[in-house]
């Protein structure tokens, strides 16, 4: 991820815009929804877009026609959920392949997919499952972001290994080849992506509490907790 322009063969490209459209447009929904109803959410929703696309900017080389990177969705899944933050990444992945010539505009479905759904969701998931838990906070925005990001490129093993079966073994051996070359990279830069998200977190916590309670990402109990830990 990014998967470059042209990289995906027909069906596959057109598979993966079916399956993003509908989302990406229920995301769209969901973010006129917001933007009606909590207004002061606007510069919190501007912040999560740029992190996404700054993050998502820092490319490194990897398996043929792809590349790894930090995805940055993690703080968005958190923030405004999966849905809103499938509509930021859509955003940030058009304008890279515009202008900045990462991914492309045939593979934009794709790309959408692994790092605006897929990665997203589970990123989303994990933080509420963690703060069901009562986990520190800031462990649980680490795990989320970290977390995100693995399934982002999980995800794109996956549809690489789809249009790219090997001649043996067919999708499993293919699958295994992508996710090992993306893990070299993409293991460390995850962890690394979880700690600035975390660090993120923790400013936005300091500054703006009170719009984290009324977009419910945080409760009163789990102000009080990380209060009392700071005395």
């Amino acid at each position: 991820m990014h998967i470059m322009e042209g990289f995906l063969p027909h069906p596959w490209w057109e598979i993966w815009f079916a399956i993003s459209l509908p989302v990406v447009a229920y995301g769209v929904y969901k973010m006129n929804q917001l933007v009606k109803e909590q207004r002061d959410s606007l510069p919190l929703l501007a912040v999560a877009g740029a992190f996404i696309f700054v993050l998502s900017s820092l490319k490194l080389p990897s398996v043929t026609g792809s590349c790894s990177h930090p995805t940055g969705t993690g703080m968005g899944a958190i923030l405004f959920g999966p849905w809103i933050t499938s509509v930021l990444a859509t955003i940030v992945l058009v304008y890279q392949a515009l202008f900045l010539a990462h991914g492309g505009l045939t593979t934009l479905g794709a790309n959408v997919f692994s790092m605006g759904i897929a990665g997203p969701i589970v990123g989303y998931l994990v933080y509420k499952a963690a703060m069901g838990s009562r986990l520190n906070l800031y462990l649980a925005v680490f795990l989320a972001a970290m977390l995100a990001d693995w399934a982002t490129y999980l995800v794109t093993s996956i549809q690489l290994a789809l249009a790219f079966p090997a001649a043996t073994g067919g999708f499993l051996a293919s699958f295994k080849a992508f996710a090992l070359v993306f893990a070299v990279t993409q293991v460390p830069l995850a962890i690394v992506e979880g700690a600035v998200t975390a660090l993120m977190f923790k400013y936005i916590f300091q500054l703006r509490s009170d719009v984290l309670l009324r977009l419910k990402v945080i409760t009163p109990a789990t102000v009080s907790r990380m209060k009392e830990a700071s005395l």
